[in-house]
């Protein structure tokens, strides 16, 4: 989809055609719209479609007459029935009196200019729009980050209840997403790195704040998925060891029971062996397979009280 946008008096609104100091939106465009993005800015067709091929790492292009950012920013999805988080790229073209971005699906990094919840934003002022996606960008991923941490925060709570293996499972979806935020992360950041030296499109002083602040953004959203990542590994090793113990205690109780429960089998054994009646005890007892019965059950409470009292039942 192809839409054109731009700010006046600080109000963003939708134009029908481009115009100088616009802001172009590509979302999942089809190549008809990218061959007329190509051809009426004369930008090769790889770059503008670079962004929708999601083997794309992150990076920085210069060219004659236009450059090319490329990072990756955070999208929701569904993998193994459960909702997790990936990264997709996200491409930013700069060409002098237009910006271009280029977006395999709809995202909320772009959704909330478009939704005026960004200050001093304006299409006009490209660098300064940049720097902004890129924050937004970093404080999406930080907002992740903390949801992901509040899952993990849920399942560690119900680690005393009954835990399933679908915990299990849960925890390695939150480590994959973790895995793909640390990569693109580390990946963006180098992006930044090279922004510092970019000087090729006019930037005001309050641009440069702003990337400063983008890159400590950025930073503290690396730090964040190394604490957690870090975390997510104990809870892990946590729920192993509740489950270890817990099938240990089973199988003691089961071999408790099995001690217990083969004491009547070994004296019924005995009583039941086709020998002379006369070396029987109570073999001519009144009452005498009540009184082995009765002693049967003594000696089975006596071995259950020493196994409570050892802690096996």
């Amino acid at each position: 989809m192809l839409t054109y946008y731009k700010t006046d008096d600080r109000i963003i609104r939708q134009i029908d055609s481009c115009e100088d100091g616009c802001w172009i939106k590509l979302t999942d465009p089809t190549l008809e719209e990218c061959s007329f993005i190509s051809e009426s800015f004369d930008i090769d067709i790889a770059d503008v479609r670079a962004a929708l091929d999601d083997e794309e790492s992150s990076r920085i292009s210069l060219e004659d007459d236009y450059t090319l950012i490329l990072v990756d920013i955070p999208s929701a999805e569904v993998r193994n029935k459960r909702r997790t988080y990936t990264t997709i790229p996200l491409g930013i073209l700069i060409r002098e009196g237009v910006l271009i971005t280029v977006c395999s699906e709809e995202t909320a990094v772009l959704r909330t200019f478009i939704d005026q919840r960004v200050r001093e934003f304006s299409t006009k002022k490209q660098m300064r729009f940049t720097y902004q996606i890129l924050y937004n960008t970093a404080v999406m991923y930080q907002s992740l980050l903390r949801a992901i941490d509040k899952k993990r925060t849920e399942i560690e709570e119900n680690i005393e209840h009954l835990t399933e293996d679908s915990d299990l499972v849960d925890l390695h979806e939150l480590e994959s997403n973790l895995v793909y935020f640390a990569t693109s992360l580390r990946a963006n950041g180098v992006v930044l790195d090279r922004l510092t030296r970019y000087g090729r499109l006019k930037q005001y002083e309050e641009d440069q704040e702003l990337l400063e602040d983008v890159i400590i953004e950025n930073r503290q959203a690396i730090e964040m998925t190394g604490i957690y990542r870090d975390i997510i590994n104990g809870t892990r090793e946590l729920l192993s060891s509740v489950i270890n113990n817990r099938l240990n205690n089973v199988m003691k109780y089961l071999a408790a029971i099995t001690i217990v429960m083969s004491i009547p089998t070994i004296i019924s054994g005995l009583w039941g062996m086709n020998v002379s009646g006369k070396w029987m005890p109570f073999s001519d007892t009144p009452y005498g397979f009540g009184i082995i019965c009765v002693l049967t059950l003594i000696i089975c409470i006596a071995v259950m009280i020493v196994l409570r009292k050892r802690k096996m039942l």
